[in-house]
C-alpha cells in the first residue's frame, strides 16, 4: 500500500515544484514538517488556493505498520502532484497527534499564507477512508474552510449506528467527529463525497448513505458521486475509465472552489 500510486496522470506533474520538510509545529519529540507542492511557474497564480491532505492516523503507528510516514506514501505524493498540476498548492505533513496537529497545520498555513504564496480564504481538505473523521471535525471546528473532498470514508455515527466508532477502535484512526453531525458543518462549505459501491469496509457505506441523506435534509452544498463497481481505495487499485473520470472530477471540484478568486 505504501508504494501504490494514483491511477491517473497529468502532463504538468513533472513540472510541479516541491519544498520538502518545512517545519510547522514543534513537539517535545521534535519538529513536525510539511511538504508543499506548488503549481508549475507558468500556471501559478499568486496567491493560490491550497489543498491539505488530512491524516487520521499517527505517524509512529503508520511507520510501524507500513514503514513510512503518511506524507511519504506514494499515493499522497501522487495526489499532491495532481493537485499542484491543476493549479493549486498541495500540502502533506507529519503528525504525532492527528487531531491537534491538523489544527496546528491549518493555523500555520493561515499565519504564513503570504510567505507560502497561498490565499488563507481558499483552503480545502482532501481525505479518504479512516482519515475522513478528522477532516469532518476540522470542517466543524476550523471554519472557514472552502471545500472538502471526502472519498470512500467513514463519516458520522448517530444514535442508531456506531460503525465509525467500532472501526476507529479496530483500525486505530482518530474519531474527533464523534458526537457531531452534518448539521454542524457550515452551510457554505462545498462537499464532494465519493462512494465506492463495492466497498467491503464494515459499516462504511452505511455511514456515507446517512451523511448524504442528512446533507440533503439540512440543505448543505453536497455533490455525491457513486461508483457502483468500485472497491475501497479505487483510485489506487481499480484501473478503469470510471476511476479516471472520477479522479478528474475530484480535481475539477477542487479547482472550481479554490482556483477562482473570491
Amino acid at each position: 500500500m505504501a508504494t501504490q500510486r494514483v491511477l491517473f496522470e497529468l502532463p504538468a506533474m513533472a513540472d510541479v515544484s516541491l519544498r520538502g520538510n518545512l517545519p510547522f509545529h514543534f513537539h517535545t519529540d521534535g519538529a513536525l514538517v510539511m511538504d508543499v507542492y506548488a503549481p508549475p511557474a507558468r500556471t501559478r497564480q499568486a496567491p493560490s488556493g491550497v489543498v491539505v491532505f488530512v491524516s487520521g492516523y499517527p505517524d509512529p503507528g503508520m511507520e510501524r505498520m507500513l514503514g513510512r510516514k503518511f506524507k511519504d506514501m506514494h499515493a499522497y505524493a501522487t495526489w499532491a502532484r495532481l493537485v499542484a498540476a491543476s493549479g493549486m498548492v498541495a500540502v502533506t505533513y507529519t503528525n504525532i497527534d492527528p487531531v491537534a496537529d491538523l489544527r496546528h497545520l491549518l493555523a500555520h498555513l493561515r499565519d504564513q499564507s503570504a510567505h507560502l504564496g497561498i490565499d488563507a480564504r481558499r483552503v480545502g481538505l482532501w481525505a479518504c477512508s479512516g482519515n475522513v473523521p478528522n477532516a469532518l471535525a476540522a470542517l466543524v471546528q476550523d471554519q472557514p474552510l472552502a471545500c472538502a473532498v471526502l472519498a470512500y470514508g467513514y463519516m458520522f455515527d448517530d444514535e442508531n449506528n456506531h460503525a465509525v466508532a467500532e472501526a476507529a477502535a479496530q483500525f486505530r484512526f482518530a474519531n474527533p467527529a464523534a458526537g457531531l453531525s452534518v448539521s454542524d458543518i457550515a452551510a457554505d462549505t462545498a462537499l464532494l463525497v465519493v462512494r465506492a459501491g463495492a466497498d467491503q469496509m464494515p459499516g462504511l457505506n452505511t455511514s456515507i448513505d446517512a451523511f448524504a441523506a442528512g446533507a440533503v435534509a439540512h440543505n448543505r452544498r453536497l455533490t455525491l458521486m457513486n461508483l457502483p463497481g468500485a472497491p475501497h481505495a479505487f483510485d489506487l487499485v481499480h484501473d478503469s475509465i470510471e476511476t479516471r473520470i472520477v479522479i478528474e472530477a475530484m480535481l475539477a471540484f477542487l479547482s472550481s472552489h479554490l482556483n477562482s478568486q473570491l
